[in-house]
């Protein structure tokens, strides 16, 4: 027996201990073997830790202003201080700010006079944890007179870094509540055009073509600009789901239609008719079931493109407005080219969006290739 052979008897005593398997142990296991999928999950998992204990990460009140604190540049973390010594615990020197005396502009420098030891599980400003449970403790934070900047301050002398990860809850919440309205809607459109097809699928498809001659991200910035800014933040933050969502059910509408089209002549579609099923059990039943994998593997894609959107629309400062925060609202002030020539690290908050995107997309990756669990990869 050649080793061609032995791979092939391999592949098929593979495919055949598979079939034994249900479905979702199936997906489970093509996707547990797909490293980049695991390694997105591990950083989405990451924002979600991060947006929803924020507080917890936080070493300074995200909502404290601290005016002589302004733009102050990120903190380093030192082992070895001015005089080559060692320690074991980390620690960070305050930054003071002198005018340049030929350009007057302002420079940063390290004060070395003094240590500020950084310390993990620490007691600092107040917070609830879940919104319910008031508690002092924080992951880490600087001795009592020191600071801890790991991504600078904004002009309002707020750090970063506390903001960033606050901000998850408002860029990642409002991407998945906007995508799973997007996909609700999307979904069941398609469905129910490819189940009946007649005129009520030409009708439904005529609609999703003149829904998609709008272009989007002018309509998109046309609706944010009309909110009132006298609404309420839940208001705004609803709205806004809405507005992304409006345009994005479309796609998969049509890919989701033409799936359940080749569904239904099926003999599992044909034999539930027989027996009697009615259209809404046939729809929910069998249907979109057998869609779900798509519908799931869309939706993981469909995420970072609105966390895109919401970027660049706060960005511009027509998207979420304060007291909310988001990603793309924190590099709002980017915007100034001579603000960000002087002060690079206020785009740090882009990190944050990089890692989603990067993370949604290897899962969605990840998702697409288990959903055919039945394929052979040799």
């Amino acid at each position: 027996m050649n080793q061609t052979d032995l791979t092939e008897l391999t592949a098929a005593g593979a495919l055949e201990e598979e079939q034994h398997e249900s479905y979702f142990q199936l997906v489970w296991t093509r996707f547990r073997k797909s490293k980049p999928a695991i390694v997105g999950g591990l950083m989405i998992i990451g924002l979600v830790i991060l947006a929803v204990f924020s507080d917890f990460f936080s070493p300074t009140d995200p909502l404290q202003l601290d005016m002589p604190a302004s733009f102050t540049p990120p903190q380093r973390i030192h082992f070895i201080d001015d005089a080559g010594t060692l320690h074991l615990r980390p620690f960070t020197y305050n930054q003071v700010v002198e005018l340049d005396p030929t350009t007057y502009a302002p420079q940063w420098t390290e004060d070395k006079s003094r240590r500020y030891p950084l310390k993990f599980l620490v007691r600092s400003w107040e917070w609830k944890l879940l919104g319910v449970i008031p508690t002092q403790w924080h992951l880490f934070g600087a001795e009592e007179g020191g600071t801890v900047y790991l991504l600078g301050t904004d002009k309002f002398g707020r750090d970063l870094w506390s903001r960033a990860c606050r901000a998850g809850r408002i860029s990642l919440t409002l991407s998945l509540f906007a995508t799973l309205i997007s996909v609700g809607v999307g979904s069941v459109m398609g469905v129910v055009s490819g189940y009946y097809g007649g005129w009520i699928d030409t009708v439904l498809q005529r609609f999703i073509e003149f829904v998609q001659s709008f272009p989007q991200l002018p309509l998109w910035m046309a609706l944010a600009a009309v909110i009132p800014p006298t609404w309420n933040s839940f208001r705004i933050f609803v709205i806004m789901s809405f507005i992304f969502a409006l345009l994005g059910w479309t796609v998969l509408a049509r890919e989701v239609r033409g799936k359940v089209m080749s569904f239904r002549e099926t003999d599992f579609i044909l034999a539930a008719k027989e027996m009697g099923a009615s259209d809404l059990r046939i729809i929910f039943r069998h249907l979109y079931p057998n869609s779900l994998s798509h519908i799931i593997v869309i939706l993981t894609l469909t995420i970072p493109q609105i966390i895109l959107a919401e970027a660049f629309l706060s960005f511009l400062g027509i998207g979420i407005q304060e007291p909310l925060t988001s990603w793309g609202l924190l590099m709002h002030d980017a915007q100034n080219l001579q603000t960000l020539g002087t002060h690079p690290w206020i785009m740090s908050p882009v990190i944050f969006i990089i890692v989603a995107v990067l993370g949604f997309n290897f899962l969605g990756d990840g998702l697409r290739d288990a959903a055919d669990p039945y394929s052979i990869v040799r």
